[in-house]
């Protein structure tokens, strides 16, 4: 479960015995009030996020099918992609509901990249979320990771991307079925299918 604690500034006043005030000294006066409202230094943030620790990283055990090419510049994903891939897997798109070329698909298989090839999901861990967009409840292996995504104010999300190449694919949530309790949300054109 994702947590997210931001802690206050505290805002103490610091009046000791010495401060005064002294209504016919104004510099006095302004000093102590400087002190009433002067924050205490002590700020600190901490977010906790489900794999947002590991998402800066890649992970050692990706699983490979076929040859994972990370390195390929972004010239060449965009003669590779179309125009509709590119800007959702490099650019954070999202395609509209229940127009992705998977959203409804029963076939059997493994769906990889579209970018790198890396198999990602599992046709037979996909199921019907009622969203429009294709929906698994776990990536194969360590294949896909997470961050936290604050693009939305106030609606913090669980980013869903490629593992080898960082193309983005989606975004998970908490509201998925048995085992895990997880849906990734995948948007079709960040996928590919290979049919068993």
């Amino acid at each position: 479960m994702a947590t997210h604690a931001i802690s206050s500034l505290s805002f103490q006043p610091r009046i000791s015995s010495k401060t005064r005030f002294d209504i016919h000294s104004k510099s006095h006066l302004s000093y102590s009030f400087q002190e009433l409202i002067k924050p205490r230094r002590r700020f600190s943030l901490s977010i906790r996020a489900m794999g947002s620790s590991a998402s800066s990283q890649k992970p050692e055990n990706i699983q490979e099918v076929g040859k994972v090419n990370s390195s390929i510049s972004d010239e060449e994903l965009k003669k590779q992609l179309t125009e509709e891939q590119y800007y959702i897997t490099r650019q954070k798109g999202t395609e509209k509901a229940f127009t992705g070329e998977y959203w409804n698909t029963k076939t059997p298989g493994t769906y990889h990249c579209i970018c790198c090839d890396t198999p990602l999901f599992e046709s037979s861990t996909k199921f019907d979320s009622g969203t429009g967009w294709p929906s698994y409840y776990q990536p194969i292996g360590n294949n896909v990771k997470s961050k936290l995504d604050l693009s939305i104010i106030f609606m913090p999300r669980q980013e869903v991307l490629c593992a080898a190449c960082d193309a983005h694919l989606g975004h998970v949530f908490d509201d998925g079925p048995p085992p895990t309790g997880k849906r990734y949300c995948i948007n079709s054109a960040s996928l590919t299918l290979k049919p068993k």
